[in-house]
């Protein structure tokens, strides 16, 4: 048995090409025990160590304990939870509910409500704008509703052309970049006008992933069909590359440390691009997961990669933890 574990473990960290050190090592393996279904998006909070799972198929939000590598708690009460984020600043759990069609915010720490805003249809992917103060939430069939990230109190909307899905933030300037899947675009905003100021057409269909290298000018999107990871030249909005990946991606994250990128999918494995130049990515490695783990987060304060991997044959719900190399 402890043959059998061994090569297990080798197994889910060896290179594409059999050679070199993994450059992903699985480190824990967290149990959420009567977590059903689909897993969604997490989101963390690093100095209390805790990471929160939005566990879409349960309509519960799990919480985990990162330093202690253990379920802590689970929080019932949602309606098919997408994206979630905590912030340290407010101490707010932000949960978006698809089906429900709200945002809820909860107190950090007792996890009680604080407020409920209405009338998101479709609530999903959560950001946190911290130049503004402002919350955003993707959610209908086309905008990004801004958020006092105080109160909660409503700061206007940004129309879209059909429903967001993976957005990322500017911090030096004043732009979002959102995939719009149904309209094959990517949606460039201008936060300080409110407006959407350019589309970027996607040479494949399902662009739901997103990640945003923004000192390197470059924007990285995920797409199902074909299964790709495309590459964005911020400055110009031009595509400068194409690289094959895994199937049904739905998390990506760029590691800037070592200038990779983490390709989360739904068949079971994740691809490492690595960069090796301005207009160039390869396949450095491959890791295997499991069947439909196609969601996760990447916290480089921490060096580690979360995977969540759902309940099915007979397997329980967990959290992958792969420690970076």
């Amino acid at each position: 048995m402890r043959l059998l574990g061994f090569l297990a473990l080798m197994t889910m960290t060896v290179f594409a090409n059999g050679a070199g050190e993994a450059t992903l090592e699985l480190s824990a393996t967290i149990a959420m025990p009567n977590v059903k279904g689909r897993i969604d998006h997490f989101g963390v909070d690093v100095k209390g160590h805790r990471l929160f799972v939005a566990a879409l198929g349960n309509d519960t939000v799990e919480i985990i304990d990162i330093a202690a590598n253990r379920h802590e708690r689970s929080l019932s009460g949602f309606g098919e939870p997408q994206g979630l984020i905590y912030l340290p600043e407010t101490q707010r759990l932000y949960v978006a509910n698809g089906n429900r069609n709200r945002l809820d915010i909860l107190d950090g720490r007792s996890f009680t409500p604080a407020k409920r805003v209405e009338a998101l249809d479709d609530a999903d992917n959560v950001r946190y704008d911290a130049q503004a103060g402002a919350v955003i939430v993707g959610y209908g069939k086309g905008a990004l509703r801004l958020l006092d990230a105080g109160n909660g109190s409503s700061k206007g909307d940004i129309k879209l052309p059909g429903h967001p899905e993976s957005f990322q933030l500017e911090r030096a300037g004043a732009r979002i970049f959102v995939n719009v899947p149904t309209s094959r675009q990517i949606a460039v905003v201008d936060r300080s006008k409110g407006a959407v100021v350019a589309t970027w057409p996607v040479s494949a269909r399902q662009n739901f992933p997103m990640a945003l290298d923004e000192k390197g000018r470059r924007l990285f999107v995920g797409a199902r069909f074909p299964s790709v990871v495309l590459a964005y030249d911020i400055d110009s909005g031009k595509e400068i590359a194409k690289v094959e990946a895994c199937g049904d991606t739905d998390d990506l994250f760029f590691d800037a440390e070592k200038k990779r990128i983490y390709v989360i999918c739904g068949e079971g494995q994740i691809d490492i691009l690595r960069q090796d130049g301005p207009k160039q990515y390869v396949l450095e490695s491959t890791v295997k997961t499991a069947s439909r783990t196609r969601t996760g987060l990447f916290v480089p304060e921490e060096r580690r990669l979360y995977v969540g991997a759902p309940a099915i044959n007979g397997t329980t719900a967990r959290i992958l933890v792969y420690a970076v190399r």
